[in-house]
């Protein structure tokens, strides 16, 4: 007796957003949508899918928002928690657990993982110059500090990095520092930070790239990358694989894993520590990735078969300045703990999404953030399909209202709109809500044309999917919509047509509505209401994708009175005017 084929299981990860402002379209179409709309998809194939995100609540940005606010750190994520949940809430976000960093249980396995790395002898305590504020009596990290940029004289430089040049700093080396708090001139002090001994991982590092580069799949087996057996290839974004390489031709450094702030998840008191260390916290890029983990654990007691098992997928989504945390440090950091734990499969990296020509900024307020979307009167559907539709996967994209108009209007209402009702109403008017029956008339060379060109068009669908293309994928789904459009057109599907030969008329609409059902399947990871409304006039759920172009409907169904998909937007004038770059106050 043959044993059930086991489902693949799939485990997804959008890159967690910090919640000391509102997220805006880079942040959302980089990570959490793309990662929305492949959870869909590995849903509607049948894959066992766990899909996790959640809010970033440590780091500089967070206490320097607080100050600014007047409020604490904890009432201030709690806040941004709660506005980012909205957002998302309203893209139709399918989280099965969007958690939190600053919970006891994330502070627990960050700890812990600390603790196995520093039995490692992973970690060294190394004394740097840092500046010091006297009034504020406290070590300042560089997001308090402003000043001069040494390299290009801007005078607002922080300490990070320069707003005016663009390059990255270091705060000590500024012309006239100044304290982000208190505005004081502050001095260079000696102090000692953790270190994380890249380095001794580097030949690990290398190991797991080199595989995952040639499409193994690769499990962190008791600290070694370990080749297992699948029946699909890795896949890493161009941009990914580039930047990794660079990262480890150029040797891995030794890099800091403390900060001295107030906020985080604290340096524990372990056996071989000084003193110099304790007081301190975590590096946000050290603890935040471990955040997939604790709120994983979370979610389920279970979480270890998602993160010990050889059996489980890990696909993770973010904005290209992620990705060496996620493809360098993360990775190094299982490794190095000497543990099992699942390494990521597929890492999906955008580029860079512009606004009007210029660049997304949260601090500066350039770009169309989540609460501004929530009130153009736009619907969701045509939010999801224009980002998805410029999602930059391989090189930079930019977002433009007039652009988003012309997408909706040609693509949404002139494609898949016009496809849905040509059929549709021409059902429900003319053949009484019902598919007519062909009464053994059989199809003619235009219905094989047309269905070797739609399950072409489907194989091309499958392919960029199961690689995390999303953008590709939905340009398939949308090509085979206008298959459908043009054979209409050219099989003559006219009200004389019934009158005169029903039967071939049938024919051509019983193909037609069975295009509508695979391409509310094909759709529903990127436009789920969209996808819903086309089941709900079909009359039938659609809860799996179509691998070919087959007769699932049968003449007599009934169908449902349909309504218009979508609708044309005319103006983006007042839409600029309103939202052109600065959050709504």
């Amino acid at each position: 007796m043959c044993s059930e084929k086991k489902a693949r299981r799939v485990l997804i990860t959008a890159a967690l957003p910090y919640v000391n402002n509102a997220p805006h379209l880079g942040n959302i179409v980089g990570s959490s949508l793309s990662a929305d709309v492949f959870a869909r998809y590995s849903r509607m194939r049948g894959y066992e899918t766990l899909f996790v995100c959640g809010s970033d609540e440590y780091g500089t940005a967070v206490e320097i928002k607080a100050l600014e606010e007047k409020t604490t750190c904890a009432s201030l994520c709690e806040r941004y928690h709660g506005e980012h949940r909205k957002v998302y809430d309203w893209f139709q976000l399918s989280f099965d657990t969007f958690g939190r960093t600053a919970t006891p249980a994330h502070t627990e396995f960050t700890q812990k993982m600390f603790e196995r790395m520093h039995s490692n002898g992973l970690f060294s305590e190394q004394s740097t110059e840092q500046l010091y504020c006297g009034p504020c009596r406290m070590f300042l990290a560089d997001r308090f500090v402003e000043g001069t940029c040494y390299l290009c004289g801007y005078p607002d430089a922080r300490g990070d990095q320069c707003d005016g040049c663009g390059k990255l700093l270091n705060a000590t080396e500024l012309v006239s520092p100044r304290c982000k708090l208190c505005g004081v001139c502050p001095e260079k002090k000696e102090t000692t930070h953790l270190f994380l001994d890249l380095p001794l991982l580097q030949e690990r590092c290398s190991a797991f790239f080199k595989k995952v580069s040639a499409g193994e799949s690769v499990f962190c087996a008791s600290g070694e990358a370990e080749t297992l057996r699948s029946s699909s290839r890795a896949w890493w974004s161009r941009n990914t694989l580039a930047i990794t390489k660079k990262w480890l031709d150029e040797g891995l450094k030794t890099r800091c894993i403390t900060r001295d702030l107030r906020w985080g998840v604290p340096v524990p008191d372990s056996k071989g520590l000084s003193e110099k260390v304790r007081g301190k916290v975590f590096y946000v890029w050290f603890d935040a990735p471990i955040g997939y983990i604790s709120m994983t654990a979370e979610h389920t007691a279970d979480w270890e078969r998602w993160w010990r098992s050889k059996d489980t997928e890990l696909f993770q989504f973010m904005g290209k300045d992620n990705v060496p945390f996620h493809s360098v440090v993360f990775p190094a950091c299982l490794l190095g703990s000497g543990e099992d734990w699942v390494l990521p499969k597929v890492i999906s990296a955008t580029e860079y999404l512009g606004y009007e020509g210029e660049k997304f900024s949260k601090s500066r307020g350039v770009g169309v953030f989540g609460r501004d979307v929530m009130e153009t009167g736009i619907p969701c559907s045509v939010w999801r399909f224009y980002l998805v539709s410029i999602r930059p996967e391989q090189s930079d994209t930019d977002f433009s209202w007039e652009n988003l108009a012309t997408k909706c209007n040609t693509e949404l209402l002139g494609n898949l709109g016009n496809f849905v009702n040509r059929v549709c109403s021409f059902i429900f008017k003319r053949t009484d809500g019902a598919v007519p029956d062909r009464n053994g008339r059989e199809e003619t060379e235009l219905e094989r044309s047309f269905v070797a060109g739609v399950d072409e068009e489907l194989a091309r669908y499958f392919s960029s999917m199961e690689n995390a293309r999303l953008s590709a994928g939905l340009r398939s789904a949308m090509a085979m919509s206008a298959l459908g459009n043009r054979y209409l057109s050219e099989s003559g599907l006219t009200a004389k047509l019934l009158d005169t030969d029903r039967e071939r008329c049938a024919v051509i609409l019983l193909r037609g509505i069975n295009l509508v059902y695979l391409l509310a399947g094909a759709v529903m990871p990127f436009i789920p209401e969209t996808g819903q409304e086309m089941c709900r006039i079909l009359g039938r759920q659609s809860t799996r994708i179509e691998e070919r172009f087959t007769l699932q409907i049968e003449s007599g169904h009934r169908i449902e009175k349909p309504a218009h998909l979508f609708k044309r937007i005319d103006s983006v004038e007042d839409l600029k005017k309103r939202f052109g770059g600065e959050q709504t106050k």
